[in-house]
């Protein structure tokens, strides 16, 4: 009796172990999990092209063409008020949607693609090997220290009066908010609007 009750427990475990770790990762879309406000969430992009916006709840969403996503793989973990993104195995002309609370801290790398940020309250540490970022800065006031730097391509900061390009081009800005920015490309182009 001991015996059988032992192992249905343990089968028991092993079906709630595997049916968590499946919902850490997933080939399908959409994928969706509760988060905290004013979390922090480091994301870690394979190429492809990105939309990261803030969503309308206390979720992150992910969402893919399943005809350009197929065999992508997509792992979401979530401690507390941590949470940890992978979008991996991504084919050619991939693209995902990504909504995350309104007031998060980001940490984003992308190998080479589009990156889209639009306006979500909170640090921001974002580089990318190869290719565009644009990041929705909203009102400057929110900003305190703001660093932005180009290997090669062209560096846009109108929030900030600032544009350059060519070549190891970068500029600093300070404010009177609390938030940090920092955006860096390798190769490819920066673009910080309001």
């Amino acid at each position: 009796m001991r015996r059988a009750i032992a192992r249905a427990v343990i089968l028991q475990a092993g079906f709630l172990l595997a049916s968590m770790w499946l919902q850490g990762q997933t080939a399908g879309s959409p994928l969706e999990k509760d988060f905290v406000s004013g979390g922090k969430i480091e994301i870690t992009l394979e190429s492809g092209g990105y939309d990261i916006r803030p969503s309308a709840d206390n979720r992150i969403h992910v969402r893919w063409n399943e005809a350009s996503g197929k065999g992508v793989a997509v792992k979401l973990t979530i401690n507390g008020k941590m949470g940890d993104l992978r979008v991996e195995k991504t084919p050619n002309n991939f693209h995902a949607t990504i909504e995350i609370p309104a007031v998060t801290n980001l940490r984003i790398r992308l190998t080479a693609g589009a990156l889209t940020v639009g306006e979500i309250k909170g640090d921001k540490d974002i580089e990318i090997n190869a290719g565009d970022v644009k990041v929705s800065c909203g009102n400057t006031s929110d900003w305190g220290d703001v660093d932005a730097s180009v290997v090669a391509g062209d560096l846009h900061a109108s929030a900030f009066q600032a544009q350059k390009g060519g070549l190891f081009r970068s500029f600093q800005w300070k404010g009177p908010g609390r938030y940090r920015l920092h955006v860096h490309a390798t190769a490819g182009s920066i673009n910080l609007h309001k």
